[in-house]
This record gives C-alpha cells, structure tokens and sequence, in this order.
C-alpha cells in the first residue's frame, strides 16, 4: 500500500521563501523560524577521531522535535503519531509525481563523480511514499558510517524498547546488622542524560541526581535513619568500559551510572573535558546532595587500578541484594526524546548507552559486543538489508563498523512509514539544514536545501557522510544516504555531499 506523499510543491529556483520552509518543514511536522546561518566553527582537537565539528555540535539550538530547552515541562509528552508528522499538508496521497532514476543520474552522477570525495563512494535514493529506489550507486557496498551509524542505533532501540521507554536510576537500602549503619546503593540503570546540575539546558526534562537525593533522604528520614554508607551498582554493564579509541574528548568510559555525561564543563552537547571515573563522581555529587538534606553518607577512599575501565576501584562499588529496599528514582525522558537529542547533536554518550539498552532487552550482555549483536538482531526483524554491516559500537566513533548506503536509506524509510509511528523520532531527531544540530553551520541561506533537508551527518578523518530526507521541488518526499571514504578535504567533501542533498531538493526530475 503506497504511503502518504508530500504536499505538491511549486518548482523552486534559487532562494527558499518563508513559505516554502514552512511547507517543506510541515511535511515532517516541524515548526521551525528563520535565522542567521552561523559561521563555520573550529574542528576539534581529537584529529584522527574527529566525531563532529565543534561549533555544530555543541550550538544551543535544538532539532526536530527535541524536547530539551528551557520552557519544556518536567515531563516532555510524547510526540505526535507519524500519520500526522508525515503526511502532506492537505493534499492527496500520491499526487506528487515521483523523480525517475534517469533524471536523478543526469543530475547526481557528476556530482557523485566530484574529487572532493574520495576513491569509495556509494549513493541512495528512495521514494519515501513507495520504498522503490529511484537512484543507486555500490549502493550495497559496506563503508565506514561514521555518525551515520546512530540512525541504526536509534531504529534498534526504538524497535527494541519502544518510544515511550525510560530509563530509571533508583536508589535503594540495604538493611544493616543490629547497630551497623544501613547502606544505600545508587543503582545506575544506564540513563548518560541523568544531570547534576541545577540550571542550564535540558535540566527541565533530564532525570535529576538532586532530585533524586531529596526524594532519598525523605525516605531515610521517615525509617529515621539519618546516616548511611553509600556505594553505587553499575552492573548492569559488562565488558570494556573504554571505548577502542581510547580517552576521547566526544565521549566518557561506558557506564551504567555517571551525571552530565561525565562532562567537566558545563556543556550539554559536543567534545568536553571527561570524567576518568564518572560513576565514583556522580555517586560524590549524590552524597553531598544527600547532606544538604540532613542525611550523613560516609565515604570510603578509594584503591587499586580497574581492570576493566583503567580508574581506580572504588570500594564503594557494589551490587543492590534481593533484600534492598526501593527508596527512590527517578526517570529519563521517553525514549523518543533522547534518540532525537543524539541523532541533533551526534551525541556519542547516548548512542552508546541505547546500543547497551538494546542488548538488555535482548538479554544480551551490556558490552560492545552485546550492543552488536543485539542491534543486528533487530534490524534483522525489521527486514534491514544487513549484508556487510559491522556493528562495531552504537556512535561511529570505531572505523571498524561498517554500513551500506542501502541500509541506512532503509533505515530512515521504515521510519518514516506512518505503519511504524514507534519509530517516528529516528526521522524528527535529524538536523535541520542551515538551522539545527550539526548541520547548523552548514547550507547557506540561498540554497534550495536549507529548511527543507534533514539529515544525519558522519564525520571522522577521510571518511564523510550524509543521510536523511528531502522534500523535492514538486513535493515528494525523498530518502537519501550518500557515503565516502578516503577524503582529503572534508570541508570539500562536506559541500559536495551537501549540494547531493540540495540538488534532490530543487528538482523535480522526470
């Protein structure tokens, strides 16, 4: 059954007007307003494992339906059913006429052909209304993804855990003998969003460590207990806390429990100073919150080198008994929120953490490997085009992962299927052209593109790429990936693969 098309738009030469980006945002049910395009920022200091540049990844605008930002509730709402986010704005199903493949070669092939990128290249388009290819090139062809990859952590987990998930971080007590001091373990439960801090943005929505604290010592004190030892469970992870990239700017040690991403700065999104032990730091925060409200936890100084992350073991790490009490918890947004805040910041610490929740809820072990296999399963039973695909961590940071354009195009068009509403933010979480996430910086004000592609970039040292969805100039909507390796001047290979994105946009190509 052929889906929802777009609105019929007229033909569009040069310059957008206001219209036209209201229109062409409405398709994907978007409100969005015009802007200065900000100027290009600095790459980061990571070289050969760059994840995104600076200025686009870490600018305070939000994407898609990102619920973060000052003036949201505590609570975000789910967002709107995809019937209602993806279907034209009025008009018909079907009406507007769909690109054919001789057309878009005419036009994509020289670009495809562009220096600028490097010796491996692969290209996609799909209708978004049918799922028929209308454009191909080695499209089948496993490449390095880059950030590309969260598309596919963020389709799995959706599938895996469904859009209104949240993910909880509970405290609990645990009985002492006659005349010992009880305990309380903060049980970490995967949430990288849990925040620390009292302002700034996304602390109106993010699961509050204080909050969490408050709640806390009102149930010590109402079994008046006023003085506890703390220790903290972060065993719902297994294997490898650090990343094969080792210590890195875009992204902290893996852990089931940390605050604020482990960020030593007081940035919410893009490369920060980390934590080299974000787990013992949160548990530090949670005990002084705890005094704040009359509660004394006594700490204990910590020893040894981990094996397993490289920090020091603390001997407050511990695992929650069967005899714990619940004391406390608090909750992360929906699911659907936190894949639309990763997918408009490209944020590492979140991808990492859906690809291990996966894995929980395929009972397989919370590691980089589990995450692999977990994510492979469900793509599989989503019907994914998996031959060749490599899972080799949930973000792209790893050069090892390897996806194909075809799987990536597949990806986003499950998603925007209005039979498959669960999936829906896998699509509102893109970047805006020229006003959001990491593509903030990119597409000038007169591009065709600018406002009406949405789309997830990837980026590390020769490798760039692009995929997401466009509405074309007579208003169908359109699922694009295009993929290279082996660049040498990503600013280059960034306007080419930019300008793929704004052809698609300004033709209508019959």
């Amino acid at each position: 059954m052929p889906r929802p098309s777009a609105l019929k738009l007229p033909r569009i030469s040069g310059k957008l007007t206001n219209w036209q980006l209201t229109a062409g945002a409405a398709t994907l049910g978007l409100v969005i307003s015009a802007g200065a395009v900000a100027a290009a920022g600095p790459w980061d200091s990571s070289g050969q494992r760059t994840a995104e540049r600076v200025r686009a990844a870490s600018r305070d605008a939000g994407g898609g339906a990102d619920h973060g930002g000052p003036g949201a509730g505590r609570v975000p709402e789910t967002a709107p059913s995809a019937r209602t986010v993806l279907a034209g704005i009025g008009a018909p199903a079907g009406t507007a006429p769909v690109p054919t493949e001789r057309a878009l070669a005419d036009v994509l092939d020289p670009l495809l052909r562009d220096r600028a990128l490097g010796p491996e290249r692969a290209a996609v388009v799909v209708d978004a209304a049918t799922g028929k290819r209308v454009y191909g090139k080695d499209a089948g062809r496993g490449l390095t993804p880059a950030s590309t990859v969260k598309i596919a952590t963020a389709v799995a987990a959706l599938s895996a855990l469904g859009p209104d998930h949240r993910i909880a971080t509970r405290a609990v007590l645990e009985p002492g003998g006659q005349g010992d001091t009880p305990g309380v373990v903060l049980v970490g439960g995967g949430d990288p969003t849990l925040t620390a801090r009292e302002h700034g943005r996304y602390t109106d929505t993010a699961a509050s460590l204080r909050r969490l604290a408050e709640d806390t010592a009102r149930a010590l004190k109402a079994r008046h207990v006023e003085k506890v030892k703390l220790s903290y469970d972060t065993s719902l992870y297994t294997g490898p806390a650090q990343h094969p990239i080792g210590p890195n700017e875009n992204i902290t040690l893996v852990s089931a429990l940390m605050a604020d991403e482990g960020r030593l700065d007081d940035s919410s999104s893009g490369p920060a100073p980390r934590s080299g032990d974000p787990a013992g730091d949160a548990t530090e925060k949670f005990a002084d919150f705890l005094e704040d409200h009359g509660i004394k936890a006594e700490r204990t100084e910590q020893s040894e080198q981990s094996e397993r992350t490289g920090a020091r073991k603390d001997s407050r790490r511990a695992r929650a008994s069967e005899r714990s009490e619940p004391l406390a918890k608090v909750e992360s947004p929906p699911l659907s929120a936190l894949v639309e805040r990763m997918l408009t910041h490209s944020d590492n610490d979140i991808a990492e953490a859906l690809a291990r929740q996966t894995a929980v809820a395929a009972k397989e072990k919370a590691s980089f490997k589990g995450a692999d296999r977990a994510v492979r399963a469900r793509l599989a039973k989503l019907g994914m085009p998996l031959s060749g695909a490599e899972f080799a961590d949930g973000s792209g940071l790893d050069r090892a992962g390897r996806v194909s354009a075809d799987l990536l195009a597949a990806l986003l068009d499950k998603a925007t299927d209005p039979a498959r509403p669960e999936l829906r933010s896998a699509v509102t979480g893109l970047p805006v052209a020229g006003f959001t996430g990491t593509l903030v910086d990119r597409y000038p004000k007169d591009s065709p593109g600018t406002g009406v592609v949405r789309a997830k970039t990837g980026t590390l040292t020769g490798v760039n790429t692009l995929a997401g969805t466009v509405v074309d100039a007579d208003g169908r909507l359109l699922v694009f990936a295009f993929m290279t390796t082996g660049t040498t001047d990503p600013q280059a290979a960034q306007k080419t693969l930019d300008k793929m994105a704004s052809t698609l946009a300004n033709c209508g190509c019959r």
